[in-house]
């Protein structure tokens, strides 16, 4: 019984550790959770975002010292969004389930 009480706590740690933070939203802890971010980045992100929220993933690129595509793609990849949207437009939500290959035929 312990063992499953162990199992599903980690599996909830899990998940609660891949969930997307919104970098309009996403505490200097929450930002600092993410790899590639670190305490200097989330700091340029919440200063640029005292000026106003972030329209988009290039508003932020623009607007966020050390950010450009590379980057963005990256911290998107790890979780990061702008207004619930991953880098390159796509929903965060919706990533696409990865599925089996059927076997070669012989």
């Amino acid at each position: 019984m312990f063992k499953k009480i162990l199992a599903a706590t980690a599996m909830l740690f899990a998940l609660v550790s891949f969930a997307a933070v919104d970098a309009n939203k996403g505490t200097a802890a929450d930002l600092d959770g993410i790899k590639g971010v670190g305490p200097s980045m989330s700091k340029r992100i919440l200063d640029a975002r005292k000026e106003s929220e972030f329209k988009d993933w290039s508003d932020l690129m623009q607007r966020v010292k050390g950010v450009k595509e590379k980057k963005a793609a990256k911290l998107s990849a790890e979780g990061l969004t702008v207004n619930g949207q991953a880098f390159g437009g796509a929903p965060a939500a919706a990533a696409p389930a990865k599925t089996a290959k059927a076997p070669a035929k012989p």
